[in-house]
């Protein structure tokens, strides 16, 4: 989500500027490739690239297809092929082993279908949403970025006689959470669906806000996630101290769930070095079903808490106790308020990507999600 805000603000500078666009987005890997379908990057007329479409090596040629697009005012298609030793001939030597299929649509803001306009929707809501791209490999005439499905309600315009299918497959998607490829048939012409599953990004509530909460804070925000730091500390807790916090709070333990809205993708983190705050956070959250705790500090600061809550006769149960992950952070031998930070950011990413947190080279199996097995199945 950080990318896709990084290109809202793009696009919004480039129209105050005067300045021409394009998006261009993964619609479909075959094989490996340095992004996966939903990497975008905006390019302006002038040649400003904002976000990233493979790892650098993709980069020049697309420059140049996005401002064919931009001056066609078509929708285009490019296919590079790093099966092919001849790749040279793009210009460009990926370094993977895959085919990459690039969708280049020109942006023009009185188009209802313009992508962007669909992004702003995503990020105006923290709610989950699919996102359906439409294009036709080998064809001259590419539909793009043509349906939003947000809040129960579909958006953008489809050929009659897919739109059944299509909505079908669409609303699937947001009830599997999961993004998938479709192939239809529209008269004579076969056309391929790109059906992204988009999730809002992680909120993160942090309790404390001492000096050892600044490095988390400024990371979280490169990763593009929502932070709440919330202290009773009025000295502490403030914007100055904390400028990429997207709130801050000053607030007694047992009043701060009444000024948030956590979701399914809130996580909390207890950073105060105060026992007593600590806990009374601690204790107004086992009132809400959440999924994520983190406790810094040792696991006898934990069963040390669990005993207080127990006095209290708060006992909680299995599921509960799943929830708290206490210390809290990957075992990276993080000794530094930054190198904690980075432990901490990494364990919350691994716990929603549902993965361990090992080493790249043990796994036996691909890094990414083969999207592209799942292509015109099911």
């Amino acid at each position: 989500m950080k990318e896709i805000s990084d290109i809202i603000k793009a696009f919004d500078q480039a129209q105050k500027e005067g300045k021409r666009s394009a998006l261009a987005t993964v619609v479909l890997v075959e094989g490996s490739s340095y992004r996966r379908p939903g990497a975008r990057m905006l390019v302006t007329e002038d040649g400003q690239l904002t976000g990233a479409i493979s790892g650098g090596c993709l980069e020049g040629d697309a420059l140049r297809k996005a401002l064919f697009a931009i001056v066609s005012q078509q929708n285009k298609l490019v296919v590079y092929d790093t099966l092919d030793e001849d790749d040279v001939k793009f210009g460009v030597q990926l370094g993977c082993n895959g085919v990459v299929h690039i969708l280049f649509e020109p942006l023009g803001i009185s188009n209802e279908n313009n992508p962007i306009l669909f992004l702003k929707q995503l990020m105006s809501e923290r709610q989950d949403a699919v996102l359906a791209s439409f294009f036709t490999p080998g064809q001259v005439d590419q539909p793009g970025t043509r349906l939003l499905y947000l809040k129960d309600k579909l958006e953008g315009q489809l050929p009659e006689n897919i739109k059944e299918d299509a909505e079908r497959d669409i609303k699937k998607a947001f009830l599997d959470k999961t993004s998938c490829f479709k192939d239809y048939h529209s008269g004579e012409k076969s056309l391929k669906a790109f059906i992204e599953f988009i999730t809002p990004p992680i909120a993160v509530v942090v309790a404390g806000a001492g000096n050892d909460v600044q490095p988390l804070v400024e990371m979280a925000s490169l990763l593009g996630w929502h932070i709440t730091v919330v202290d009773g500390r009025r000295a502490y807790a403030t914007a100055n101290r904390f400028p990429k916090a997207d709130h801050v709070l000053v607030s007694k333990p047992d009043m701060v769930l009444r000024q948030l809205q956590p979701d399914a993708r809130t996580v909390f983190l207890l950073m105060t070095h105060n026992h007593n705050y600590d806990l009374g956070l601690l204790k107004a959250l086992t009132t809400i079903d959440y999924i994520y705790i983190g406790i810094l500090g040792p696991a006898t600061k934990r069963d040390r808490m669990l005993r207080d809550l127990g006095e209290q006769d708060i006992y909680l149960n299995e599921y509960q106790r799943s929830g708290i992950y206490a210390p809290v952070g990957l075992d990276i031998g993080a000794e530094t308020a930054t190198e904690i930070a980075l432990s901490v950011l990494a364990e919350i990413k691994a716990f929603f990507s549902g993965r361990e947190g090992l080493s790249l080279k043990l796994k036996q199996i691909p890094i990414h999600d083969r999207l592209a097995d799942k292509a015109g199945h099911g």
